[in-house]
């Protein structure tokens, strides 16, 4: 059987960070499937009661994809709690070119793009620019307040 991966994000506002993160990341709102209007149409035809469904879930995607195919599926799975501490876990945007480029070069591609999801919601918490060392990179919160680098 073969592995698939997908990213599931807790949150109080999906269409929020399906929008955000689609800006963020250059994915896609995922369409819902076989041709249904919404995806709670979609899992009413697979047999989910309405019950087991919040009020609005699947009226608007609540995931996105990778156009090209390459990277994960991610879900903004609307939870009833607000986050409450630092995440475990975080996602890297890696911009930069690794270190066969330039410090000053990376430097200008991470602030571009810091510049561009600042410009759609997110929030800089720290720039990670110690002298010395040939590292440049920003923190940053989306707009429920998950952390994410850009580097």
């Amino acid at each position: 059987m073969e592995a698939t991966l997908q990213l599931t994000i807790d949150c109080a506002d999906p269409q929020r960070l399906v929008a955000f993160w689609s800006e963020a990341l250059g994915y896609v709102p995922e369409p819902p499937p076989g041709g249904h209007a919404t995806w709670r149409d979609y899992w009413a035809a697979a047999g989910l009661l309405e019950e087991e469904l919040p009020p609005g879930a699947g009226e608007a995607p609540e995931s996105i994809v990778d156009p090209a195919g390459r990277g994960p599926r991610i879900w903004f799975q609307q939870v009833p709690e607000a986050k409450a501490t630092k995440n475990r876990v975080h996602l890297d945007l890696k911009v930069g070119g690794g270190r066969d480029v330039p410090l000053t070069v990376r430097t200008q591609r991470v602030t571009a793009t810091v510049e561009r999801v600042t410009r759609v919601g997110a929030t800089v918490l720290r720039i990670m620019n110690e002298p010395g060392i040939d590292h440049y990179a920003v923190v940053l919160r989306d707009p429920e307040g998950n952390e994410f680098c850009v580097a």
